[in-house]
């Protein structure tokens, strides 16, 4: 059975990417959760060449990156991508700008699922950013019918864009109606409910990530349990 190395629930968005692909589509696995702490860079080497989570390990076989874990269960498992050649195209494509992309959302809206936050003087650069992603959204949405990205079917490119739905709810961020929908859609699935409560009842802070909300906002609410 496959077991994925991921970090703290509240904080790792790359982590919930390959999770709830795993989970969505019933792909067995077990889970290995790390917390993130100063200085554990060499203990997450014990599992993981870069030091860093997402890592999945399939017997000896280990992959390290996100991306890559995806086309490793692509060749295994059906559903991954959609079988329609235009929409996996799109699904790739979309997959690949999130993993390389979006840099302002990242910093600025640094994901803590259990968390509220009031933007205080973003950068432009971040309206850019939710325009960008708006778009793309509704191109999905409107040339495969919805209600996910890529079609009827769940598939990866909804998975990369799952971390960004909570960012959109911890910021209060407005997009279309359209793309506001596809975030509830998101938010609703039983795999992500289930991310999101085990997040609000992580016992641990991680300092930096916790710092990080301070540079361009301030907490209006915290509704973790401990």
């Amino acid at each position: 059975m496959y077991q994925l190395f991921i970090a703290n629930k509240n904080y790792s968005s790359w982590s919930l990417r390959p999770w709830l692909l795993l989970t969505q589509l019933d792909i067995p696995f077990t889970e290995q959760l790390q917390q993130f702490a100063a200085n554990n860079y060499h203990n997450f080497r014990s599992f993981s060449p870069t030091g860093k989570v997402p890592c999945l390990h399939d017997g000896d076989v280990v992959v390290w990156e996100s991306l890559a874990i995806v086309e490793y269960l692509a060749e295994r498992h059906p559903g991954v991508w959609p079988q329609d050649a235009v929409a996996r195209n799109f699904a790739r494509s979309a997959c690949s700008e999130m993993h390389a992309g979006f840099g302002t959302l990242r910093s600025v809206c640094t994901m803590n699922c259990g968390v509220r936050v009031a933007l205080q003087d973003p950068p432009a650069a971040l309206a850019k950013e939710l325009q960008r992603l708006d778009e793309l959204w509704q191109q999905g949405l409107q040339q495969f019918g919805g209600p996910f990205l890529a079609g009827t079917d769940f598939s990866a490119v909804d998975a990369f864009f799952a971390p960004v739905a909570f960012r959109i709810q911890s910021y209060g961020l407005q997009l279309s109606a359209p793309a506001m929908a596809y975030v509830q859609q998101l938010l609703q699935l039983p795999a992500m409910q289930r991310w999101y409560e085990a997040a609000l009842d992580e016992s641990w802070r991680e300092v930096s990530h916790e710092a990080e909300i301070g540079n361009y906002g301030r907490v209006v609410a915290d509704y973790r349990r401990l």
